[in-house]
């Protein structure tokens, strides 16, 4: 139960009792008053209505005896008063308990009526004016904006088991490709023991780029089951993030350097390198999570960069925040596709031919490693110059 229900009933009890009490104060103080005033007003005359209701008075007057020595009539009168506030409490209880329930059976009631309106609201393709009756604004409102977020996420669903879909088949056709290439050229350097060393080097070095291409291919499907298996936990600690990224860039040397690009990361205006580390900049994060979305950042970039352009990774400290960008030069990124680059199984080049591009799960995973991390990841591309912006948290 929810801290608002408890408070809810609490408020309802609390109010019952103060109600109760209130009637038995007020209808105590009338009945008393009431009492009184007749009494008064019959002049003494109370006895002379009640002995011959409860007494033999012939037999009291053969023995000599007066009513009032036999009762008491302050005591007699005290008694009447007890007994009636006895009974305007109980009349008073009863009302209470019979109020209280008849509240709880019409929330059940309304209850069971909001949830059979929600029903039929939800199981028909029905506006919300026509499903519920006046008076039930706020539940229609609310049932609306769900219907329709439901709907989007169904939407959404069906979108990207779609590309999932298209993507599977993809991979399965492009894997027999260099599957065959591979073959194919082991078989004939398999038969012809004696071909020239030229031609053996030649057919060799391709057979190893298609065997390059296939364990790609077979990555993407590992990353598709991954993705559908792996719950992210994070492993807080204190990290150096100007030191990672100047470590990123050096272990991502070699892949920028065969497309003819370079990393360059700044720290406030200064130049960082494995060299020149410089000071550090220090945020609670998991090392390892931030190491993958600023390497599927320059993944990203190798993949879609001009040759020969540099990618700058500028980082700045603002108050209680971080924020690097991840720049490079290329085609621009159409708007349309902008919204949707961190859609999961969303790849920039739709085309399997293009060696481009992985199983559209990069950007993905970045974005929730940072939502994780209580950040934000951005993307913006303009006259050829694409920017993915990172901001996190200086600490937790």
């Amino acid at each position: 139960m929810s801290a608002s229900k408890k408070n809810g009933g609490a408020r309802s009890i609390v109010l019952t009792v103060a109600v109760v009490a209130g009637a038995i104060l007020v209808a105590s103080a009338a009945f008393s008053t009431v009492f009184g005033f007749v009494d008064k007003a019959w002049n003494g005359s109370f006895m002379d209505w009640l002995a011959p209701q409860i007494l033999n008075v012939d037999n009291l007057n053969e023995f000599g005896l007066w009513p009032e020595m036999v009762l008491d009539v302050s005591g007699t009168k005290y008694f009447f008063m007890q007994l009636g506030i006895c009974g305007i409490v109980l009349l008073a209880v009863g009302c209470a308990v019979a109020a209280v329930l008849s509240a709880r059976r019409a929330r059940r009631e309304e209850r069971a009526r909001a949830a059979e309106l929600l029903r039929v609201f939800l199981a028909h393709d029905l506006e919300a004016h026509e499903a519920f009756p006046s008076g039930w604004e706020e539940l229609a409102l609310v049932a609306a904006d769900a219907k329709r977020a439901a709907a989007e996420r169904e939407r959404q669903l069906a979108d990207e088991s779609a590309r999932r879909s298209d993507l599977v088949t993809y991979l399965a056709h492009d894997l027999k490709t260099p599957l065959t290439s591979v073959i194919g050229y082991l078989s004939l350097l398999d038969e012809v023991p004696d071909m020239p060393e030229a031609q053996r080097v030649r057919y060799t070095g391709v057979a190893l780029d298609k065997a390059c291409r296939l364990e790609r291919l077979v990555n993407e499907f590992f990353d598709i089951t991954r993705y559908s298996l792996t719950n992210i936990e994070l492993e807080l600690a204190p990290v150096d993030l100007a030191g990672l990224l100047v470590q990123l860039a050096d272990e991502f040397y070699p892949a920028l350097s065969a497309h003819g690009n370079v990393a360059q990361v700044t720290v406030a205006g200064t130049v960082r390198t494995v060299e020149r580390p410089g000071e550090p900049l220090v945020v609670t994060a998991d090392a390892a999570r931030l190491a993958r979305v600023f390497g599927n950042l320059l993944r990203n970039a190798i993949a879609y960069s001009d040759e020969g352009t540099p990618v700058e990774i500028e980082v700045s400290a603002g108050e209680g925040s971080v924020v690097v960008a991840v720049s490079d030069t290329g085609a621009t990124i159409p708007s349309h596709k902008l919204r949707a680059i961190f859609d999961r199984f969303f790849r920039l080049d739709e085309s399997r031919g293009s060696a481009t591009g992985g199983a559209g799960l990069g950007l993905a995973i970045a974005r929730e490693i940072v939502e994780l991390h209580g950040g934000t990841i951005s993307a913006a591309s303009e006259n050829g110059r694409t920017t993915f912006t990172v901001e996190l948290p200086l600490s937790r």
